[in-house]
């Protein structure tokens, strides 16, 4: 809908909503750019805590998935007028710890009365304008990394209908309360558990670990995967970057539960929209299994950063040596058709 007003032209806009990029970037100083965003929703857990922990998680995805660093929040609430104020302090408390774990600080926000409760931030963060990383960029010859594993849509369904197994919940809340904050460290500053240089001391999270020999690694284009699931974010990053995409089918990673959840029928809404509307980019191998087709098309909550680098194989091992579980899944190819090609 924003595509059909009238557009606004500030040349301190450095990334907009042009090519739905995850992020807004505006430009407040020659090395100084904000990075904007906002994401709220519905409860997908039963516990209060566990659901602030995965809304706080989700809504600060964005500014790491532009490269940036979150320094404030504002917090957005729905909640029912006759409901235990005890549960909303939960949700809240859920949401500040994981703001706390990523050094960004609450310094408010705004509620109303509503049916249904609500909840997330708007999170603001900053970057230096030429170290922007968004989805367009990306080069034939990139490896494209993936640092989470897919399934939280079909396992949330799953929760929601009473059908999910212990360990899948404990694996999908795992990954939804799992911050992108170390991989970001690695990416763009070849340290983790340190502030990126520049910043002030007091935002490091500790002495920090060199990991290469450089200021980070050459990263072209990145996004999260997160509501349009890993297709949907690919195509933004194909159509953004004019390239395409080739993706191994075997090597794209799952939680425990995913594939049993689609064979069960416990199919988001999202998932049939993103397949509606990004499956017709889509080409592919005639082997590839109908679950696994509906999982990449999956919508992910709080889900993982998708990398196009020439760094691959270096990038993997540094992130690997500081637990975050990277996996190769396909590479860059020239602007061709399709436009994504799913292979075994």
């Amino acid at each position: 809908m924003l595509g059909k007003l009238a557009r606004q032209h500030d040349p301190n806009v450095l990334v907009g909503f042009d090519h739905a990029d995850d992020a807004g970037v505006y430009q407040i100083a020659p090395d100084q750019a904000l990075v904007q965003t906002v994401d709220f929703f519905t409860p997908i857990v039963d516990d209060p805590y566990t659901f602030g922990q995965i809304a706080a998680t989700n809504s600060l995805s964005d500014v790491y998935a532009m490269g940036g660093r979150p320094l404030t929040a504002l917090a957005l609430v729905c909640f029912p007028e006759k409901a235990d104020l005890e549960i909303l302090e939960r949700i809240l408390a859920g949401g500040l710890s994981k703001m706390i774990e990523a050094g960004c600080t609450v310094i408010g926000g705004h509620s109303i009365r509503d049916e249904e409760t609500k909840f997330g931030y708007s999170v603001t963060g900053m970057i230096h304008p030429k170290k922007v990383l968004a989805n367009a960029g990306a080069k034939p010859g990139d490896a494209l990394i993936l640092t989470k594993a897919l399934g939280t849509g079909v396992i949330s369904t799953a929760i929601k209908k009473g059908k999910a197994e212990p360990a899948w919940i404990d694996a999908a809340v795992h990954s939804m309360t799992t911050l992108n904050k170390t991989a970001v460290e690695v990416i763009t500053t070849g340290y983790v558990g340190t502030a990126a240089p520049g910043c002030p001391p007091e935002r490091s999270s500790g002495k920090g670990q060199r990991l290469t020999a450089n200021n980070g690694f050459s990263v072209h284009a990145m996004t999260d995967v997160t509501g349009f699931g890993l297709i949907g974010h690919a195509r933004e990053m194909a159509l953004a970057s004019n390239v395409s995409l080739n993706i191994s089918a075997s090597a794209v990673p799952f939680l425990e539960g995913a594939l049993e959840c689609v064979r069960a029928g416990f199919i988001p809404g999202g998932l049939k929209n993103n397949r509606d509307f990004a499956e017709c980019l889509v080409e592919y191998h005639d082997e590839i299994p109908s679950d696994v087709k509906a999982l990449l098309f999956d919508p992910q909550t709080a889900g993982g950063l998708l990398i196009s680098t020439p760094h691959g194989a270096p990038l993997i091992t540094a992130l690997h040596d500081v637990g975050v579980p990277a996996v190769h899944i396909g590479e860059v190819l020239p602007q061709q058709k399709p436009r994504i090609r799913i292979s075994l």
